[in-house]
């Protein structure tokens, strides 16, 4: 099976590809050819995957998903949420995006926070949406350089270590796309399964 991945982020569409079953082949949106950025207006990760996929199943009419990922803090009420690319500006700095995230909590003792991820499939034209969730914390300062975004500064529950100092089959134990990606995996299964019949 070949599914466009609309994304023109090769950090999320490696990770993603590590995470597939042998059979299922991604491709960006580079490697199909499309060169566009497409917008993300909505105020929801579920609209904004949705907007997407749709664009680009509209566009080449071929079998697409997209996905939405935001980190989501407490104390902050959900920001940055489906800003966080572009939480301190529209540069989309991974380095400008946490230090404002850090001053925004200088004082907070709460530091609660999760990566929420939202897949939207489209298949024959029908959508199916599928999430994953990462619970954690925001650290004080920037621990690790691996990994990308906010991963630094983000220790998932019951890891003893940051995102940015894991390696990427680490993160993947923890990991809110990956459990978005696992709930994909077994909808593509059972769809081939079925077609098989």
């Amino acid at each position: 099976m070949k599914l466009v991945f609309a994304t023109n982020n090769q950090n999320k569409a490696d990770e993603i590809k590590a995470l597939l079953l042998q059979g299922i082949e991604i491709l960006t949106l580079k490697e199909a050819g499309i060169l566009i950025d497409i917008p993300e207006p909505h105020d929801t990760l579920e609209a904004n995957a949705t907007e997407k996929s749709t664009t680009i199943y509209n566009l080449i009419n071929t079998s697409c998903f997209s996905e939405d990922t935001g980190l989501e803090v407490e104390a902050l009420n959900g920001e940055p949420g489906v800003k966080s690319a572009r939480y301190a500006s529209d540069s989309r700095s991974f380095d400008d995006n946490i230090d404002k995230l850090l001053t925004n909590l200088s004082t907070a003792t709460n530091r609660k926070a999760r990566f929420r991820t939202v897949i939207s499939l489209i298949i024959d034209g029908r959508e199916n949406q599928f999430e994953g969730i990462c619970e954690g914390v925001i650290l004080s300062e920037r621990q690790g350089s691996g990994g990308f975004g906010y991963d630094p500064v983000f220790m998932a529950d019951g890891a003893d270590k940051s995102f940015g100092q894991m390696s990427m089959e680490e993160k993947s134990v923890y990991s809110h796309r990956k459990k978005a990606v696992e709930k994909l995996v077994v909808f593509l299964n059972n769809l081939t399964a079925t077609t098989k019949q």
